[in-house]
């Protein structure tokens, strides 16, 4: 862990491309590098990340160059924080099929919402303004 290490912050506004994904993703490596994370927490929050960045990008944007993806990553001694918004319609969680029941288990709609769930310590989404859809996923370091 980096002792020394005390707080960074990183604002970006980028366009509905898959390459925000892979910036996105790069980004917040390098964020959970400086925190202290093991190379098994930096997969996963790879994996959150990506996953987040995919349906901003994809579902809540649709890919619209005039819509723009809100990133935020916050560095802390024991956390990593990453805000992701879009410029969508929003969605209802309800609506979303849950990826683990049995007629769902082929299909990829809902995969995002279970794996950022799975692979952070905090998943939220809530409602962005003017529109669109804010997801904060936090990872916090475990003491060995």
């Amino acid at each position: 862990m980096a002792a020394s290490f005390q707080q960074e912050t990183m604002e970006k506004s980028l366009d509905s491309t898959l390459d925000s994904v892979d910036f996105a993703d790069q980004a917040a490596i390098e964020f959970a590098r400086k925190v202290g994370f093991d190379e098994d927490d930096q997969n996963s929050i790879s994996m959150a990340v990506r996953e987040c960045m995919v349906n901003a990008v994809a579902h809540g944007n649709q890919y619209n160059a005039r819509k723009k993806v809100y990133l935020k990553i916050e560095a802390m001694p024991n956390s990593l924080s990453i805000l992701i918004g879009d410029e969508g319609n929003g969605f209802d969680e309800n609506s979303v099929p849950d990826p683990l029941a049995q007629e769902n288990l082929l299909r990829q709609s809902g995969r995002g919402l279970l794996l950022m769930r799975a692979f952070m310590d905090e998943c939220e989404h809530s409602a962005r303004t003017p529109s669109g859809t804010l997801v904060r996923l936090v990872k916090r370091l475990q003491e060995s």
